[in-house]
C-alpha cells in the first residue's frame, strides 16, 4: 500500500509540472527565414501569474508594428482552469494546439509560449527573443500570395481567397479574434489583478485546400462580433510540418454597419 502511494504521489506531481509556468529557458534553435511577414502564436492564461507580461509585451509590439504584415494571435488554454480561476476564453481545442507544436517542434508545453510562424517558439514574456524573431522574420519576401475578401450576411462571413504560388496540401486557418478585453481576477495565481488581453483568438477554423488556387468558404460569427472590436486573420499552413506561408487579413472596410447587424 505503501509503494502504490508513492507512486500515485510521484504521477500526480509530474501531471502538476506539466502545467507550470516557465520564465525563462533556452530556445531551441530552428533557423527562421526572412518570410516577409511574421505570425505571432501567444499561448496564454489568466491562471498563470507570468502570462500578463507576454500580454502586455504582445501588446506593444503590436503597436509599434503599425501597418506592417506582423499578425498575433492569442490562445487562451484551458489546463490552467483547474488551478483556482476558470479563464473564460479558455478553450480546450487551443491547448490540442498547443500539444500539436509541441510535437512539431520537440518542443515543451508551458505559458507563456509564442510560435513564430509555426516554426519557432519562444518564451511570451522574452522581449529580447521575441523582437529578434520578429524581426528576422520580417526581412525577405513572402513566395506565397495570399489575396482576401470578405462580406458578412446573416451572422456569417464569406472569405473568398485566392492563392499565387502555393505548394500543394495546404490549409487555410481562419482565426476570429476579439481585439481588447479587461477582466477582474478574484482566485487564482492572478487574485485582484485587472488583466488587459488582446488578440484573443475566439474561434478558429481550418480548411484542408485542394489543387484550386481560390475559393470561397463561411465561417459563423460569435454574437458580440463588431467591425471596430473584432478582426479576421486568416493563413496558410502545412499541417504535417506546422510551417505557416502566407498570412492576412480579411478587409471589413468594406462591410456596412447594416451587413453586421443581419
Amino acid at each position: 500500500m505503501k509503494t502504490k502511494y508513492v507512486v500515485a504521489l510521484a504521477l500526480g506531481i509530474l501531471g502538476l509540472l506539466a502545467c507550470i509556468t516557465i520564465d525563462s529557458r533556452p530556445m531551441i534553435e530552428k533557423s527562421v527565414s526572412g518570410d516577409g511577414f511574421v505570425v505571432l502564436e501567444l499561448f496564454t492564461s489568466e491562471g498563470c501569474s507570468s502570462c500578463p507580461k507576454a500580454d502586455e509585451l504582445l501588446a506593444r509590439l503590436r503597436k509599434e508594428a503599425g501597418n506592417k504584415p506582423v499578425y498575433i494571435l492569442a490562445y487562451h488554454i484551458d489546463y490552467w482552469d483547474h488551478q483556482g480561476w476558470r479563464d473564460i476564453f479558455s478553450n480546450a481545442d487551443y491547448s490540442k494546439r498547443q500539444y500539436w507544436y509541441a510535437d512539431k517542434l520537440n518542443a515543451q508545453v508551458y505559458t507563456p509560449q509564442v510560435i513564430v510562424n509555426g516554426i519557432r517558439e519562444v518564451v511570451g514574456s522574452d522581449q529580447a527573443a521575441l523582437t529578434s524573431a520578429l524581426n528576422s522574420s520580417l526581412t525577405g519576401k513572402t513566395s506565397t500570395l495570399l489575396e482576401l475578401n470578405g462580406r458578412i450576411k446573416e451572422g456569417r462571413l464569406s472569405v473568398s481567397y485566392q492563392l499565387t504560388q502555393a505548394s500543394p496540401g495546404l490549409h487555410l486557418v481562419i482565426a476570429v479574434v476579439q481585439k481588447n478585453a479587461v477582466r477582474q481576477i478574484k482566485r487564482g495565481e492572478n487574485t485582484g489583478r485587472s488583466l488587459n488581453h488582446i488578440q484573443i483568438v475566439q474561434d478558429l477554423h481550418s480548411y484542408k485546400l485542394e489543387k484550386s488556387s481560390n475559393g470561397q468558404v463561411a465561417v459563423l460569427l460569435p454574437n458580440a462580433f463588431s467591425e471596430t472590436g473584432w478582426e479576421v486573420i486568416c493563413f496558410l499552413q502545412n499541417r504535417e510540418t506546422g510551417e505557416i506561408f502566407a498570412a492576412g487579413k480579411v478587409n471589413l472596410n468594406d462591410i456596412s454597419a447594416a451587413e453586421l447587424s443581419k
